[in-house]
């Protein structure tokens, strides 16, 4: 049998939390299966927290100092290693990423902008700018370099499953130059075409629907219960309440109704990509903006 890999406690305060984690179990004499019998969660998700790779969520802290009679330690420790930070992400954003690497499937909602795993670097550009103008050139480039590397979820067939409703606002607003949104238009709908997703357009005129505000997605695993993660401008959440959870999902199926088919929703993407690379669309917005000023002067 090979020797099992130890430990670094030393490498993050997860590393240092998974050991002791680790350390506790074993000195009770307790396999991984049987310190999590009786809660949500698999024996890889264990696994993966005692290795410092994944951040324990409170109730499974709760559940494990019951187990292995902590007295509380891990649950008074869970928010110190939530706290502990490497990434380039926002505090609020970082504990999703890390779920996303985990997750099954992931079923998004986005409402105003391409998903961020989507999103090429002009495109990207543009929306740090809008959001913290104040960024320097390297701080851009770090945000750039952290979104593009989340590229895999869509990617990569050994991504999650996944599902995607964008608004058709998505399509007709472009953030860059049209060359530019045609590139990406075209990016997106190449990853679709190779099964990486499924996409559907939810069209402007679809009335009243479910998450008229906020982007959101959630993500099923097969060793812990669904979570879900909403955000806003410069804020964001992880829901894991299993009832609102489930009344997301619920959500989320009305949406996906609400929404076309997936293969007229892709093709509705590429014939926007094509506009905006043809010149199309500058056009129509060229006439429309003539239409305008013959109306105010009333001619």
């Amino acid at each position: 049998m090979a020797a099992r890999k130890d430990i670094d406690g030393s490498a993050s305060v997860p590393a240092f939390y998974g050991k002791e984690l680790r350390w506790k179990r074993e000195a009770a004499g307790l396999t991984i299966q049987q310190s999590v019998e009786g809660s949500f969660y698999g024996v890889s998700y264990l696994s993966e927290i005692e290795r410092g790779h994944r951040r324990m969520p409170l109730d499974l802290a709760r559940h494990v100092d019951r187990v292995l009679e902590t007295d509380g330690f891990f649950a008074r420790r869970c928010e110190d290693v939530r706290k502990a930070r490497t990434s380039l992400y926002a505090p609020y954003f970082a504990d999703a990423v890390e779920m996303e690497a985990h997750a099954r499937d992931i079923e998004e909602w986005s409402p105003m902008l391409i998903p961020g795993a989507l999103q090429l670097e002009p495109y990207i550009r543009e929306i740090i700018h809008a959001f913290s103008p104040m960024d320097d050139e390297a701080a851009v480039q770090r945000k750039i370099a952290a979104r593009r590397a989340r590229a895999w979820v869509f990617d990569e067939p050994e991504g999650p499953a996944s599902w995607v409703v964008f608004h058709e606002s998505i399509l007709r607003q472009p953030l860059v130059g049209d060359q530019l949104m045609a590139e990406q238009l075209a990016h997106v709908a190449a990853v679709a075409r190779r099964r990486r997703y499924i996409p559907q357009i939810l069209p402007c005129n679809a009335g009243a629907h479910p998450f008229m505000m906020g982007s959101t997605f959630l993500m099923s695993f097969s060793d812990a219960p669904p979570v879900m993660y909403t955000e806003g401008m410069y804020s964001g959440q992880i829901i894991d309440d299993p009832g609102i959870v489930r009344q997301y999902q619920q959500a989320y199926n009305r949406l996906r109704a609400a929404a076309l088919p997936p293969e007229v929703s892709l093709k509705m993407i590429e014939a926007a990509a094509e506009d905006y690379g043809n010149g199309t669309h500058a056009r129509r917005r060229e006439r429309s903006r003539l239409a305008e000023e013959q109306l105010q002067h009333g001619t």
